[in-house]
């Protein structure tokens, strides 16, 4: 019997989790590790760490190895870790989630190649090289066009989906017709997860499995019920939870990610700090947009 589509392979909701900071710039471990805990026990099935939103370009090798572990130790047995370990680097990305695999996590996020603009063979031959370096570790590739430079088409996803430890796709090109294209041509067991919350609900309605997600920050809860109405056939309440929650999924984008939503939790009382350079602090004008959208949801 075929797996149904839409199939899950790390859950309905995956907060790409945000790296707090000290006051002096220093990565905190103790806040990241009362945080990952506290995302799991308000709707997080799992945490990518060392994504984007954890601001992974000016973290270090040696501070993404010890998030990855304090979050491992963290929330184990309750969720699943994804660790960012993708590079613009074939090698720097083997030898990285390598070393994440013998920390035990339980997946890897792989971010398309930024900067040096790879052709789709060198996609193909990029990312079948990390898969086959750790065959054992299940691998989300992850395709966000307007930040890398290059996306993913769509017969180099095809090919890459045959690989048998490359599950899933996170989907940030913005394309539902995209999205669309991948679920038809891929096998059931292949798990699409949206790249953008305000995207989430539409993309479920083509086979989606769920979101890797920003806002589930302040609402994890609030999405997983929405994800879980909509697959129970309740799509009214579904689209009702997104429309109410949808000026939130914008105000966390009003500026770079993921300088809004560190000011909401902030906002919020988490001592997650200040982005690191070159990101900077939100502005005045933006941040008040943000609270009065966080007011109005009754998230402060």
């Amino acid at each position: 019997m075929e797996p149904e589509i839409g199939v899950v392979n790390f859950g309905r909701v995956i907060t790409a989790m945000i790296t707090p900071f000290s006051e002096d710039g220093r990565v905190d471990y103790g806040i990241a590790e009362k945080l990952a805990a506290h995302l799991v026990d308000h709707g997080s099935d799992g945490l990518v760490v060392c994504g984007t939103t954890g601001e992974s370009p000016t973290l270090t090798w040696e501070e993404e190895y010890e998030l990855f572990r304090v979050v491992q130790q963290a929330v184990s047995g309750k969720a699943k870790v994804i660790a960012g370990t993708g590079s613009n680097s074939t090698r720097e990305a083997i030898a990285a989630t390598q070393k994440a695999a013998k920390l035990g996590v339980d997946g890897s996020l792989q971010v398309v190649p930024y900067y040096n603009k790879p052709p789709q063979e060198g996609l193909y031959q990029h990312f079948k090289a990390i898969a086959e370096s750790t065959p054992e570790l299940p691998i989300m590739l992850y395709n966000i066009p307007g930040r890398t430079g290059q996306g993913l088409q769509l017969e180099t996803i095809i090919r890459l989906a045959e690989l048998p430890n490359i599950v899933s796709i996170k989907e940030a090109s913005g394309s539902l017709d995209q999205a669309s294209e991948i679920r038809r041509a891929t096998p059931p067991n292949f798990s699409i997860y949206s790249g953008d919350d305000s995207l989430t609900m539409p993309l479920l309605a083509v086979g989606g499995a769920g979101v890797v997600s920003v806002a589930s920050h302040l609402v994890g809860s609030q999405l997983q019920q929405m994800i879980q109405a909509f697959e129970a056939g309740q799509v009214q309440a579904a689209i009702q939870t997104h429309l109410r929650l949808f000026p939130l999924f914008k105000a966390l984008f009003l500026t770079t990610n993921p300088i809004p939503i560190k000011a909401a939790l902030r906002l919020q009382g988490w001592r997650v700090g200040n982005p690191r350079l070159p990101l900077v602090d939100i502005p005045t004008d933006l941040s008040a947009k943000l609270k009065s959208v966080m007011v109005d949801l009754s998230l402060l």
